[in-house]
């Protein structure tokens, strides 16, 4: 059986449970702690050097970690990554995107709120984000404008990993009132087939 680090309060770690329930995948999953140190542990550092969740291994023992290459790995032969080169370069575009554009903002925006005493350093971070955050929500509003999903009008990992923060933006002080069309993709994403919401991703 697979073997998933993660701690709950993560959309990177979402992303993963999300994909691995799409695809009907038996896991189990070992919680660790990021705001305790858990993931810095010589026992995780073995397993993942870089420290970080989620961290997938296998039932070989082999280990793939980063949240986009776990998705990109696990949709490859179905419906969630097209088969043409282009539409399939088209997802990775999306994916890059994300982890450079979106989730810096947007991601880290929700986590300093929640887990962080709002100093004025972390006030001052807060302010940093916002433009850029609202600026990566505003590409993809107008993109959604005329678009079902991200690329080729079908739901694929591409919509995964934006939606994982994108539908909790809110909570990093980012209000979605201003983008119907993004408002409007989440629904769809939340209708797809087998979804499972982020709270209900958690648990086994």
């Amino acid at each position: 059986m697979l073997t998933l680090y993660d701690d709950p309060i993560s959309g990177n770690g979402y992303k993963v449970r999300l994909i691995l329930r799409l695809t009907g995948k038996a896991f189990r999953v070992v919680d660790l702690d990021i705001l305790n140190g858990e993931t810095r542990t010589p026992e995780f550092l073995a397993i993942n050097p870089n420290g970080k969740i989620p961290t997938l291994v296998f039932e070989d023992g082999r280990v793939l970690s980063e949240s986009n290459a776990i998705l990109f790995h696990f949709a490859e032969g179905t419906d969630y990554l097209p088969s043409e080169p282009f539409k399939r370069a088209q997802v990775l575009q999306w994916l890059f995107w994300e982890q450079y554009s979106h989730e810096p903002n947007i991601a880290t925006s929700r986590f300093l709120r929640q887990h962080r005493e709002l100093t004025d350093d972390v006030l001052a971070m807060l302010e940093a984000k916002k433009a850029p955050g609202e600026a990566a929500l505003a590409l993809m509003e107008n993109h959604l404008t005329s678009h079902i999903f991200l690329v080729a009008e079908s739901f694929s990992i591409a919509d995964i990993a934006l939606y994982a923060y994108t539908h909790v933006a809110e909570e990093g002080g980012f209000a979605l009132d201003g983008y119907p069309a993004i408002r409007a993709w989440i629904k769809r994403v939340e209708n797809v087939p087998r979804f499972t919401a982020m709270n209900e991703a958690s648990k086994l």
